[in-house]
């Protein structure tokens, strides 16, 4: 058994290579940008040679600052950015085109071709019919690419998620595989029967013989020989999947809160799936042995972006960590309300037409008071989704672990603390998504002998509970629900 497990974390923007010890801290870490393309207003798109030369550079990186061979390390996980989506060569291992990027539109209109299809499709993936999921992605790569189609029929073709695609390349071409929590964001997976729908392939006209080999969460999906013939891949899982694992929220009714540019929110819902009716998705938490965890899943589009915005844009402080010190600054807001509906709004109003708008502005309202309100939005988007989260589980959720940058800020989580009134707790570990990756991969090797012993690894930095009355709460929630509502009145122009 090696002394660390070495989790690779490939996000959007980044790559990272973490080796974390048996207590679960991080021992070094490397870091390394990735280029995103935007071909069209509302592309989004990702060199997948860049993001594959992006991982050997972080992985041999964090080797030579520590200092040790592969001999050390017992294992890899592996979590990534999510529905983003490759198609390649088989025989030349060569991207038949760019990575199309979560976050792209550019299949919105094949979308609309299946809306009639869309309580059929929510039935067997839990997903919304949406260009954010991968089904569509692929089909747009196979109808935009010359000779694509003829090569996918002829088996020439395979696709995948980043996992899969990095997977593929460390074996040199041996693991052609993904994870369950993976899959099941492509809204090609059945989520009931826990593999590929022979009929959503159909709709969306996929070759079953494009798509890899589904595994559990915590497995041994092969050799990475291209960095050493004894290093195996054990842990695998979308990152906010592996995010709530990190957070080992292990029981029904376990929930995490990731604040980043947007946020999203996971409950452990246990066992079975439960279907949303506002707007949350229904998605695999994880596979362990063969028991399978599911999650709903809540989506906030604007949260640090919001700070980001009061940086870049409006000039009103140098650096994000400015924010909480002008929070404090005054005792309130002064009813100052801002909805951040600067793409819409998420979870649970799924309301693309609206724009952002700021209410009960006075002549008095300072600088500070704005900022305050700007935070705050942020405190009341993730009480939404907590709102439906309890509505639909119908479990009592009292703690809610929280990670991200944005988490940074003690205003800001106070704030959610009281009006929530739960107990919020921050985490110690601040690469908390490749911790789960961590933990998945050292689970299956005996690394961490039991769930158990990883729980006992899990550390909280700071937790925060409400310091204001239940009537104080409602009022300023009632005041947010009313400038919602003024803002969805008010329809954006053509």
């Amino acid at each position: 058994m090696g002394k660390y497990i070495l989790s690779i974390d490939q996000g959007t923007t980044s790559s990272r290579a973490i080796l974390f010890d048996h207590n679960g801290h991080i021992f070094k870490s490397a870091y390394r940008e990735i280029k995103n393309y935007f071909p069209k207003p509302g592309w989004v798109e990702i060199d997948p040679q860049e993001i594959w030369i992006s991982v050997v550079e972080v992985v041999n990186e964090v080797l030579i600052k520590a200092n040790i061979s592969y001999s050390s390390i017992d294992s890899i996980g592996i979590t990534n950015q999510r529905e983003t989506v490759v198609v390649w060569e088989e025989e030349s291992g060569l991207p038949i085109y760019n990575a199309i990027n979560w976050q792209s539109r550019q299949s919105s209109e094949i979308c609309e071709r299946y809306t009639a299809m869309k309580e059929y499709i929510h039935k067997k993936t839990g997903l919304l019919i949406n260009p954010y999921f991968s089904a569509s992605k692929i089909r747009y790569i196979l109808e935009n690419v010359k000779g694509a189609e003829k090569k996918a029929k002829e088996g020439k073709l395979l696709c995948g998620t980043i996992d899969t695609w990095l997977m593929y390349k460390m074996s040199e071409g041996k693991i052609f595989a993904t994870d369950v929590s993976n899959a099941s964001r492509t809204m090609l997976f059945n989520i009931n029967t826990c593999e590929w729908d022979k009929d959503l392939l159909d709709l969306f006209k996929i070759p079953s013989h494009m798509l890899p080999k589904v595994c559990p969460s915590s497995y041994d999906y092969g050799i990475a020989s291209f960095f050493d013939k004894n290093l195996h891949i054990c842990g695998v899982a979308g990152d906010q999947q592996a995010s709530l694992f990190g957070h080992t929220c292990f029981k029904k009714g376990d929930s995490k809160n990731t604040y980043g540019t947007g946020c999203f929110m996971l409950t452990n819902t246990g066992k079975t799936p439960v279907y949303s009716k506002n707007g949350l998705l229904t998605t695999i938490a994880w596979q362990v042995g063969s028991e399978i965890t599911y999650a709903l899943e809540g989506s906030v589009f604007i949260g640090g972006a919001v700070v980001q915005w009061l940086k870049d844009e409006m000039k009103m402080i140098r650096t994000s960590d400015e924010s909480e010190k002008e929070a404090y600054l005054c005792d309130t807001t002064g009813g100052v309300y801002l909805v951040p509906a600067f793409v819409g709004l998420g979870t649970p109003y799924w309301n693309d037409d609206v724009r952002g708008a700021v209410f009960g502005l006075t002549r008095g309202t300072n600088k500070h008071q704005f900022i305050r309100a700007a935070l705050d939005s942020i405190a009341y988007q993730c009480a939404d989704v907590y709102e439906v989260m309890k509505k639909e589980t119908k479990l009592d959720i009292p703690v809610l672990s929280v990670d991200g940058g944005a988490t940074e800020n003690n205003y800001l989580l106070q704030f959610e603390a009281d009006i929530l009134r739960i107990y919020i707790e921050r985490t110690s570990c601040k690469e908390i998504t490749a911790l789960g990756a961590c933990y998945l991969a050292g689970l299956y090797t005996g690394y961490f002998p039991t769930i158990e012993s990883i729980k006992k690894t899990h550390e909280v930095e700071r937790a925060f509970t409400s310091e204001i009355t239940r009537e104080e709460a409602n009022k300023y929630i009632a005041g947010w629900k009313k400038a919602v509502k003024a803002t969805e009145a008010y329809k954006v122009s053509e």
